[in-house]
């Protein structure tokens, strides 16, 4: 990184801090060593983890979502990905598969159903993690698929939410949501490990759908039709 301590724009922390922008560029590339080990990408990260509470997670997301090596949507330009992580390398585990469909014509992305698996320790609130995993979901898809601060030489011209749009009612997926409770375990927070797989799973998903890799977020339809072409 290169630290601009007078930058010309005000910055400040992301939610989730590092954890989204690492967390999309390693699940993307370990999705990418599954390909090329012609590996199911699941059977591949169970291959290479040894921490039993991460593989349950991952295992119980591929459970819920029907995963299955070689599977293949009905219809056309849909699929599925996968994103993982332990937040933090020392904190809650979160594992999230998206299915999705790309419009090759508009270069959208319509996100189908979402499942989420997520082992924070012991739970005290099972409503109140819920509810954080769904709110991370969207706010992180949000920020894959359409949020971009834009500027010009005079400032920034996102002022509003026609020209800093974000995801809205009609694009919200179906989601469904697992907590592997761990009794005695200490506590672990949510709302920023959940962010990191999202992206990921999405980029993952249209690799599975349309075979490109998007590596430049946010996934604009314009960025989507320029990977097609």
């Amino acid at each position: 990184n290169h630290l601009m301590p007078d930058g010309p724009l005000r910055t400040s922390s992301q939610r989730g801090l590092g954890a989204y922008a690492n967390i999309f560029a390693i699940e993307s590339f370990m999705d990418e060593l599954a390909r090329a080990a012609d590996t199911d990408p699941v059977t591949f990260r169970l291959r290479h983890l040894a921490d039993e509470r991460g593989r349950a997670v991952i295992e119980r997301v591929a459970e819920m979502a029907g995963w299955k090596p070689g599977r293949e949507f009905p219809g056309s330009d849909r699929g599925a990905g996968l994103g993982f992580l332990r937040y933090k390398n020392n904190a809650s585990y979160v594992a999230t598969v998206v299915e999705l469909r790309v419009d090759r014509s508009e270069g959208k992305i319509i996100l189908e159903k979402v499942f989420i698996a997520c082992d924070a320790g012991q739970i005290v609130n099972p409503d109140g993690v819920a509810n954080q995993l769904e709110g991370a979901f969207f706010q992180s898809a949000s920020w894959t698929l359409m949020e971009q601060v834009n500027y010009d030489a005079k400032g920034i011209t996102s002022l509003d939410w026609r020209t800093y749009p974000i995801l809205r009612f009609p694009d919200a997926p179906v989601i469904d949501i697992a907590l592997i409770d761990q009794p005695g375990q200490p506590y672990m927070g949510v709302g920023e490990g959940a962010m990191g797989p999202v992206s990921a799973a999405i980029a993952n998903a249209v690799y599975d759908a349309v075979e490109i890799r998007l590596r430049s977020i946010p996934f604009t339809p314009d960025k989507v039709k320029g990977a097609l072409l």
